[in-house]
């Protein structure tokens, strides 16, 4: 009767400790609570930052009136030659530390801490002074990247061609965390317009996640999946058993020297 008791008890502590383990794995626990509470958040809009690069173009009925606020240098057909291409390319702008770039005509324009809209609108309405119609002005991120590195199956740094990714889509094409990843302890790294770090932790065993301030990265996030305890435990034991059989070896071959020796 003992024997079957204790083994109940082992079961039932086999069957906890699975149960708990398994917590730990699923991504977005607790969605119901989600979508009962309707939780409304904002359409995600990226805001310009200093170091980015931006294409901006001007675009009128006229195309002779245009070219005056369009930034662009006319390439050679070929490395040798003299004439000059018909489409003459688009050159980027560096957003400066204050957030400010210089833009032909109408000379520096303040844009860091704007959205792709409210830089546009801006750009339109500097010039009305200088158009009789309102021009059409499109502006564009080239270097939106994020990087995510730590426990996933391809740690790299990706470049956003459509300026907006959220976390689940990081994870993603980093081929998503592996079985060491610990998914309630998920950092993120970011650096603001004013150059302050902060390091926030991120739970994705938490549906909360989608409605979190954080959910949407900004350009040049760093995401990090840390190790868990058994992958930190197994790199232990790598380490250790790697120096064991090198020591063996060297032990090895130092007897077999003296033992050549002593023949």
């Amino acid at each position: 009767m003992k024997r079957l008791n204790f083994s109940l008890f082992v079961l039932a502590l086999l069957m906890l400790t699975s149960c708990t383990a398994y917590k730990k794995v699923p991504y977005l626990q607790g969605s119901e609570y989600i979508n009962t509470a309707k939780i409304e958040t904002p359409l995600y809009d990226a805001r310009i930052m200093p170091k980015d690069l931006l294409t901006i173009t001007v675009n009128t009925t006229d195309p002779e009136a245009a070219i005056p606020f369009n930034l662009t240098v006319a390439t050679p057909i070929t490395a040798n030659s003299k004439n000059l291409t018909s489409q003459p390319a688009l050159q980027q702008y560096l957003v400066d530390n204050n957030g400010n770039i210089d833009f032909p005509v109408l000379g520096t324009l303040h844009i860091g801490g704007l959205t792709k809209g409210q830089a546009e609108n801006l750009i339109k309405e500097k010039l009305k002074t200088y158009l009789k119609e309102d021009p059409i002005v499109n502006v564009r991120m080239t270097n939106y990247k994020i990087s995510v590195i730590g426990e996933v199956a391809s740690p790299g740094t990706f470049t956003i061609t459509n300026e907006k990714v959220n976390i689940m889509e990081a994870l993603a094409m980093a081929g998503d965390m592996t079985v060491y990843g610990q998914r309630d302890n998920v950092k993120l790294i970011r650096e603001n317009a004013q150059g302050r770090r902060e390091i926030i932790p991120l739970d994705m065993n938490d549906a909360g996640i989608v409605v979190s301030p954080y959910y949407y990265l900004q350009q040049n996030d760093v995401i990090y999946v840390t190790p868990n305890k058994t992958k930190a435990k197994n790199a232990g034991i790598s380490n250790s058993t790697t120096i064991w059989f090198s020591v063996v070896g060297t032990l090895v071959s130092l007897v077999s020297l003296i033992v050549t020796i002593a023949k």
